[in-house]
């Protein structure tokens, strides 16, 4: 698992959610992204009009628990669709059982987290993606 690094800066946390966003929109989802450092403190944020009003929340959260736990939020998704044991990661203080939310990685080491909602679990990732893909 990689290390953390220097905390993320404000222009490449914008570059992060400048290219979720424009997945979103390319696909007419209206959608909020945030990004936190590692330590869980907001960095930017920015949402498309007329997105659900959880979103910005879920957003952030999403990027918490990427940037604490250094996991995408998917693998507690995973988890809990197991079942079993793997329902424990609900009782994780901060994991968010929901894809959406990825580490942010630059020179192999973790300088934040992205945080993506407004979509299904599946569009949210697709977003989150492109963000980690422009990174």
């Amino acid at each position: 698992m990689p290390s953390y690094g220097p905390p993320i800066t404000t222009e490449q946390a914008r570059k992060a959610v400048s290219a979720a966003l424009a997945e979103a929109r390319a696909n007419n989802w209206a959608m909020a992204a945030a990004v936190v450092d590692q330590a869980g403190i907001l960095v930017y944020f920015e949402k498309i009009d007329d997105t659900q009003h959880a979103s910005p929340r879920i957003a952030i959260d999403k990027a918490k628990s990427a940037a604490l736990f250094k996991r995408p939020t998917k693998t507690f998704q995973d988890s809990v669709e197991r079942g079993g044991i793997g329902l424990r990661v609900t009782k994780l203080r901060g994991a968010i059982p929901v894809e959406g939310g990825v580490p942010l990685v630059i020179n192999g080491q973790i300088v934040g987290g992205l945080g993506v909602s407004g979509g299904t679990a599946e569009q949210d990732g697709q977003c989150a993606k492109a963000a980690t893909d422009a990174m």
